[in-house]
């Protein structure tokens, strides 16, 4: 039986508000990056567009933002919504070989966006910023290929190209991921709300534990990753199928960032 004082330290608990984005991150949240061929106008216009997509879902969290009706009205005048922007050279150092052009080379493009002027195009979306703190996860990760079965380690050199691409797939949201030490927990069976994963997470300086397996299917012609997050006393669980396993960590990011801005499930 809890006592009065741990009665009254987890009413406040639950009372106070989340934390919330620290003010130099803000600003953060209002840039985005795409990849274009060249420097030209032809290929900016392309790029806007994808950076506006960007920009919206990662300072909303939600990725139903696309779909939303008035959404293609907005995208069409992309470039109408940019701060400024600037180029990096991705072959940088390279010379220009055969028939290659300086139109022809990869470059990241680079979008910044006024605070006001994107929580306007949020509003007008019926959306809103997304100003908690982005939470570090905690990655337990089984994986099912073909041979045998194992658990992503945060060493194991096996495991870094899965380890890069989840930290890179989480970047856009302005999440990180951490992956906890190998042992013989079992996370799928316990859940993300299990004591043992919290403990764990905490750990390795994450905030929650997200749950996942990767399975390798001949019939999906790729990957079937399932995903688990507690979030409001509730498990939620979302599914993707027949992708490579670049896409399935960022629908797992997608998905928790969907959940934890307050837009619904994934």
């Amino acid at each position: 039986m809890l006592d009065i004082k741990t009665w009254a330290a987890l009413s406040l608990s639950l009372l106070a508000p989340a934390p919330q984005v620290e003010a130099r991150q803000i600003d953060d949240l209002y840039v985005a990056k795409a990849i274009v061929t060249g420097q030209g106008e032809r290929n900016r216009q392309p790029g806007f567009r994808d950076c506006l997509e960007r920009v919206l879902i990662r300072v909303s969290g939600d990725q139903r933002l696309p779909k939303n009706p008035g959404y293609e009205r907005l995208r069409a005048s992309a470039g109408d919504y940019v701060s400024s922007f600037s180029y990096r050279d991705r072959l940088a150092g390279k010379a220009i070989h055969d028939e290659q052009g300086t139109y022809d080379r990869p470059h990241d493009l680079t979008c910044r966006y006024d605070l006001a002027v994107i929580n306007n195009v949020l509003a007008k979306l019926g959306s809103r910023p997304w100003l908690e703190k982005r939470p570090t996860l905690a990655v337990f990760l089984d994986v099912q290929p073909k041979g045998s079965p194992y658990r992503v380690s945060p060493v194991d050199p096996r495991d870094l190209a899965m380890r890069e691409s989840f930290a890179l797939g989480a970047e856009p949201m302005a999440m990180q991921v951490r992956f906890p030490a190998q042992g013989d927990i079992d996370a799928w069976a316990l859940g993300p709300a299990a004591p043992e994963l919290l403990e764990r997470a905490e750990a390795v300086g994450a905030d929650l534990p997200l749950v996942g397996r990767l399975m390798w299917s001949d019939a999906d012609l790729g990957w079937v990753a399932t995903w688990r997050l507690s979030a409001g006393g509730m498990e939620q669980r979302w599914t993707v199928r027949g992708v490579n396993f670049d896409e399935a960590f960022r629908v797992a990011v997608r998905g928790v960032a969907q959940i934890r801005s307050g837009n619904g499930s994934p």
